[in-house]
């Protein structure tokens, strides 16, 4: 599933992560420096699978839970409506 930022949706990236901003509804998003990891490689077009897997070689944990973590991220971007399908 390949995505990218709705088109009123501005990025900024910071020393402790991602500031995200809709433009329309005047509301921030801020995620952490490993929300903006999977935001960036999601961006780039890996798959959740692939950034699952990195995370989980990168710390040390079950894929499983990587893989929970990685649906998380997409689905709150996805509810907050800053990240839609691409082609869409």
């Amino acid at each position: 599933m390949r995505m990218r930022l709705h088109p009123d949706v501005s990025m900024t990236d910071t020393d402790d992560g991602t500031v995200l901003l809709h433009q329309r509804t005047g509301r921030y998003w801020q995620l952490n420096t490993t929300g903006s990891h999977v935001l960036h490689r999601l961006l780039d077009g890996d798959t959740p699978e692939a950034v699952a897997a990195g995370l989980a070689a990168t710390h040390g944990i079950p894929e499983e839970r990587a893989a929970a973590d990685v649906d998380a991220v997409l689905g709150r971007l996805a509810a907050a409506r800053l990240t839609v399908a691409a082609g869409s």
